[in-house]
């Protein structure tokens, strides 16, 4: 029952706190945010510890967080959307789904040197996009 209300304070801590939220950057890591704070008070509420924990349960409490791969997934379709179809569907095809530029070629209806000049200049508007987006 805990649980459900933690993710009920949540919710509501959301929704209250909406206009805060700024479009241009990354809703997970705001999201994220909210939930620790409300987990945090609900630690201060309680005086709860890691050590109150029985023993068993502590291996699935502090395994690793994979925030930093939601996170990265959400940059990179944000940094794909951006870019051209053809564009985008020649990185698909060698950069992340590790086809060889032949195959790649085939797949994207370009000749090899074309998917080869394709991918590079899109990895470069990616960059000039990442750039742009910390100044």
């Amino acid at each position: 029952m805990e649980a459900e209300d933690l993710v009920q304070e949540a919710l509501m801590a959301i929704h209250t706190r909406r206009h805060t939220y700024d479009p241009a950057q990354l809703f997970t890591p705001w999201v994220y945010a909210i939930a620790r704070y409300k987990f945090v008070d609900y630690l201060r509420r309680e005086k709860a510890s890691m050590r109150d924990l029985p023993i068993e349960d502590t291996k699935e409490i502090t395994t690793s967080d994979n925030s930093g791969q939601v996170e990265s997934s959400l940059d990179l379709k944000r940094l794909m959307a951006g870019l051209a179809p053809k564009v985008r569907q020649a990185i698909q095809a060698v950069k992340l789904d590790g086809l060889s530029v032949s195959e790649a070629a085939a797949q994207c209806g370009m000749s090899e040197s074309n998917v080869k000049v394709t991918v590079h200049r899109g990895l470069k508007a990616m960059a000039r996009l990442i750039g742009e987006n910390r100044s």
